[in-house]
C-alpha cells in the first residue's frame, strides 16, 4: 500500500468486510496496514479485511482535532511490527462480532498471537483475523483499574509456533471459539485432524468446523 503514502493528511473512508466503516486522517501506510486518525484515536488496519479505501469528499482535516503523539511509533510501518510494539500496550482489538476485545499483546508467533484480557484471560488470535487495532495511551489500564490491582498473567500453557498446533494443546479442555456467538462454538475440543476442530457441546451436539474460519480461541480451565 505504499501508494497511500502520497496521500498522507487526507480524509479517507475505509471500508472492511462484515460491513463495518472507519473515516479519519491519513496517517501512515505500509505494504500490509493503514493507520487512521479520527479525531480520537489512532486505528491500525491491517489490509487483510479492506474492500475499499475512498477519499471522503464531505470532510477535511480540519474537521477533526489536533493530533495527538500516536501511541505506538515504528520507521517503516509494517502489521508484524505494529502488533510487536503494542507488547504491553493497553490495546483494543476487534476480531468478530460487534464486540472489541481489551487487553495486551503479550506474545506473536508465526501466525497468530496471543492475547491477555481481564474478561476472557488468556486468548490465542490468528493473525489474518484481527480487523483493526486501537492502542490506548501508556498510562491507561483496562477499566482505569489500578495497576498494582491488575497484573497481566497469561497462561502458562507453553506456546506453540503455529495456530494449529496450539489448538492441539487444548485438546480434551471446555474452549470457547469466537467470544461464543452461538452454542456451537462453546465446548469440548474432542481432537484436531486435517484442520478439522471436531467439538461436543453441552447438548452433547457434535460440530466440525474448519479451522481456517475459527478467529480467536479462549479457554475457562487456563
Amino acid at each position: 500500500m505504499d501508494l497511500f503514502q502520497k496521500k498522507l493528511g487526507a480524509v479517507f473512508d475505509v471500508e472492511l468486510l462484515g460491513d463495518k466503516w472507519h473515516t479519519g486522517i491519513l496517517v501512515d501506510a505500509g505494504q500490509d496496514i493503514l493507520v487512521l486518525y479520527n479525531g480520537e484515536r489512532y486505528i491500525y488496519i491491517p489490509s487483510f479485511h479492506i474492500l475499499n479505501v475512498s477519499l471522503n469528499t464531505k470532510k477535511s482535516s480540519t474537521d477533526f482535532s489536533a493530533l495527538t503523539e500516536k501511541p505506538i511509533n515504528s520507521d517503516k510501518i509494517s502489521y508484524r511490527k505494529i502488533l510487536m510494539n503494542s507488547k504491553g500496550v493497553f490495546t483494543e482489538i476487534f476480531v468478530s462480532g460487534y464486540q472489541p476485545i481489551h487487553g495486551y499483546i503479550t506474545h506473536i508467533m508465526t501466525n497468530y498471537f496471543e492475547f491477555y484480557s481481564p474478561v476472557y484471560k488468556t486468548m490465542f488470535i490468528p493473525l489474518n483475523h484481527l480487523k483493526w487495532l486501537v492502542p490506548y495511551s501508556d498510562y491507561q489500564t483496562p477499566y482505569l483499574l489500578d495497576k498494582k490491582f491488575f497484573p497481566v498473567n497469561p497462561s502458562d500453557l507453553p506456546l506453540s509456533r503455529s495456530f494449529e498446533e496450539q489448538l492441539k494443546k487444548l485438546e480434551g479442555k471446555l474452549v470457547v471459539f469466537d467470544l461464543g456467538r452461538s452454542p456451537n462454538k462453546i465446548g469440548l475440543l474432542k481432537e484436531i485432524e486435517n484442520n478439522v476442530v471436531h467439538m461436543i457441546t453441552a447438548e452433547g451436539r457434535t460440530f466440525y468446523t474448519n479451522i481456517q474460519h475459527i478467529k480467536s480461541v479462549h479457554s475457562p480451565t487456563m
